[in-house]
């Protein structure tokens, strides 16, 4: 794997304690006969360095690239979902790569396209939500199939590792991520005469298509998020989401499963 992987892009935050760190990380690649390149465009391994949030930005920001592995190296005082290496323990990254003691993990991404133009991945989950102190409503179809009206405060559409993370705190279910499918998940669901939801998250197969249909009542400035980004459409009509052919690979080490990180998270 070291020879035939050893162009790396590290990705961090440009503050002076960050770039220090970096700075000692770079050494120690150099020490091993790694490559360091300045475009990520031009790596095989991408290094996150931070916490979750900086894994997300660095899939993000390089384009959710499939031909290339990720890895994530905390800089907090725990390991994390997506860093499998802590920052004061680089050694350890070093030896489980050059010696072949990692596995390649594949986590699966969705798709969103905004009334059949714009169109984005996401590696943990689509959410929509009215930016307004004020419910909208939505119908939602599954595959064509017009499935219920929903008005509330939003939906969280998540993949199987991004069930651990937003679509988790609303009580949704946490999926194994070998499963390829979505889980869809309400905000704040109002359950009336007028109004029914099915009331808890349900779960697609990956070969499903989830259409939401905004309502005009009420569709001000709806809050798209991507992860941990952003995006304000006014007037958006629809969003057809699926699961993504296009997978993030990553380092995984043979004794840190998904399952493993749940039991050190929540248990």
């Amino acid at each position: 794997m070291a020879e035939r992987r050893n162009n790396i892009y590290f990705f961090y935050k440009r503050d002076e304690k960050t770039s220090a760190q970096v700075k000692s990380l770079i050494d120690l690649a150099n020490e091993h006969e790694f490559n360091i390149v300045n475009d990520y465009r031009n790596a095989n391994i991408i290094v996150s360095i931070g916490g979750d949030g900086a894994f997300l930005q660095a899939v993000r920001k390089t384009g959710f690239r499939d031909d290339c592995l990720y890895a994530g190296i905390s800089t907090h005082n725990s390991l994390s979902f997506y860093c499998d290496f802590h920052i004061d323990d680089i050694d350890k990254m070093i030896e489980a790569i050059t010696n072949e003691r990692v596995e390649v993990r594949k986590y699966p991404t969705i798709q969103v396209t905004i009334d059949n133009s714009t169109s984005f991945y996401c590696l943990n989950e689509c959410s929509i939500r009215s930016s307004i102190i004020k419910t909208f409503v939505m119908d939602v179809f599954i595959d064509e199939l017009h499935f219920e009206t929903f008005r509330g405060d939003g939906m969280i559409v998540a993949t199987p590792t991004g069930s651990t993370a937003y679509n988790k705190s609303v009580n949704g279910a946490v999926v194994d991520p070998l499963l390829p499918c979505i889980q869809v998940s309400e905000l704040a669901s109002i359950n009336n005469n007028h109004y029914r939801t099915l009331g808890s998250s349900f779960i697609l197969s990956g070969k499903r298509k989830l259409t939401l249909k905004i309502s005009p009542e009420g569709n001000h400035y709806p809050i798209i998020g991507m992860d941990n980004e952003a995006l304000s459409i006014r007037h958006i009509e629809k969003l057809d989401i699926s699961l993504s052919d296009k997978v993030i690979k990553t380092v995984k080490l043979k004794d840190n499963s998904f399952w493993q990180k749940v039991k050190r998270t929540f248990l």
